[in-house]
């Protein structure tokens, strides 16, 4: 049986100037009945803009693995969950500390990202009366793992990161987002054509539905009108373990059926309820550069033509001019046009000893192998696990088998946690 205690605190809106406000942070602590004298996991969640898992019993997957040796911390991050959530309710902004201007909203998201997140997760370890914890990261959650590393070694008794070894840019480079980008857009094309090649039916079916998006847009059951580029992020299931077969049955359905349109609007990766995730996703590559809308500057020409060329986490500023994110529309462009400060100090990443486990997936298909590789290789003390049994979702996949083996990896580097 768990056990959850609730934490509330409040923190400043600015953790690096002086903007006056706060918000109230919130994380849950999970445990066993024998776990009082365990260490602390932080956990910090995928994203951005999404917050952590509420957990039962067998959910997620690898809780009963971790509470074996630890008492995890599933903390919400700044925006999301129970934390100060922002979105749009009701005709209006909320979370936003009264902001209604979207370029007032904009200013207000700088606040909310991976650097912030971190501070914000010290204020919970001292709020806990730790001087040291562990940490999990997940995907973007493994992006503010490195912040972490960088920024407060100190704080941290060991780090496991699967499928969130970020690229790095090195002093000198290029710190465009595009260059991640241009990568992902030809994982997906593999993925893709590995996809429809083993189900010709679906290839049949995606493109109707994309020619029916790109001709008249398809009505959802919410109200909004799908576009092209929404039928072509279903790409991103292709990215999970069991995503496949989940487009298979999706595009089973006739077009004009409820179940489709039911499913495909259940179905679009970036949605209203979880905001952030499309508004703010760009910003989670940027480390001292604009994003200026990256996805789509890298997007090869020939996608346009090709209808069997999903994208993954590719946003598309056609999202926000139709469907469930239009009120976000000028939001993200103010987002896009921001320039965003350097979020990984390499000197800093290079001097960091914590032990540090990391899960490369050998064919993710939003975090690069070679990046991530690369990125490792700045790391003092990380031993990696490559693995193509997985896809980026592979810690909730594998049912505790990723934080086993990570867990392995710690004990060799003499890891205390």
């Amino acid at each position: 049986m768990l056990k959850c205690e609730d934490l509330r605190i409040e923190v400043p809106l600015d953790h690096f100037g002086d903007t006056p406000g706060t918000i109230e942070v919130y994380a849950r602590i999970v445990g066993t009945a024998d776990s009082d004298s365990k260490p602390y996991l932080l956990y910090l969640q995928g994203g951005p803009g999404v917050e952590a898992f509420r957990p039962t019993v067998n959910s997620p997957s690898w809780l009963p693995e971790a509470l074996k040796t630890h008492r995890v911390v599933m903390l919400d991050q700044r925006g999301t969950g129970l934390s100060s959530p922002i979105g749009w309710v009701d005709g209006r902004f909320v979370g936003t500390g009264g902001a209604q201007d979207p370029e007032a909203v904009a200013e207000r998201m700088s606040f909310y990202r991976a650097d912030a997140i971190v501070e914000d997760a010290e204020a919970v370890r001292r709020a806990l009366g730790v001087e040291q914890w562990a940490i999990l990261g997940q995907s973007f959650g493994g992006f503010t793992s490195l912040r972490y590393l960088a920024e407060h070694p100190e704080s941290l008794l060991s780090a496991r990161i699967t499928g969130g070894l970020t690229r790095v840019p090195q002093p000198g480079a290029d710190p465009d987002p595009a260059i991640a980008y241009a990568r992902t857009w030809q994982i997906m094309r593999e993925k893709s054509q590995k996809f429809f090649a083993e189900y010709p039916g679906a290839a049949d079916a995606m493109k109707r539905l994309h020619a029916r998006a790109v001709t008249d847009g398809i009505a959802l059951p919410d109200g909004t009108v799908a576009a092209e580029a929404h039928v072509r992020s279903l790409g991103l299931l292709l990215g999970a373990s069991g995503g496949d077969q989940q487009l298979r049955f999706l595009l089973e359905h006739d077009i004009d059926s409820a179940a489709l349109r039911h499913d495909l609007q259940a179905s679009l990766p970036f949605s209203a309820r979880n905001p952030l995730y499309a508004a703010f996703h760009e910003t989670c590559w940027a480390s001292g550069a604009k994003t200026a809308w990256a996805a789509l500057r890298a997007r090869p020409a020939e996608v346009a033509d090709d209808p069997l060329w999903l994208s993954g986490e590719h946003v598309d500023p056609e999202l926000f001019r139709t469907g469930p994110l239009a009120v976000w529309d000028d939001v993200a462009q103010a987002l896009a046009e921001r320039d965003w400060p350097v979020m990984w100090d390499v000197e800093k990443l290079r001097a960091a000893s914590v032990p540090t486990a990391a899960a490369v997936y050998t064919h993710d298909a939003f975090v690069p192998r070679d990046m991530s590789l690369e990125t490792a290789g700045m790391l003092a003390n990380c031993e990696v696990w490559e693995t193509d049994a997985y896809e980026h979702n592979g810690l909730a996949a594998s049912g505790g088998e990723v934080l086993r083996r990570l867990g392995g990896l710690l004990q060799g580097l003499n890891a205390q946690a």
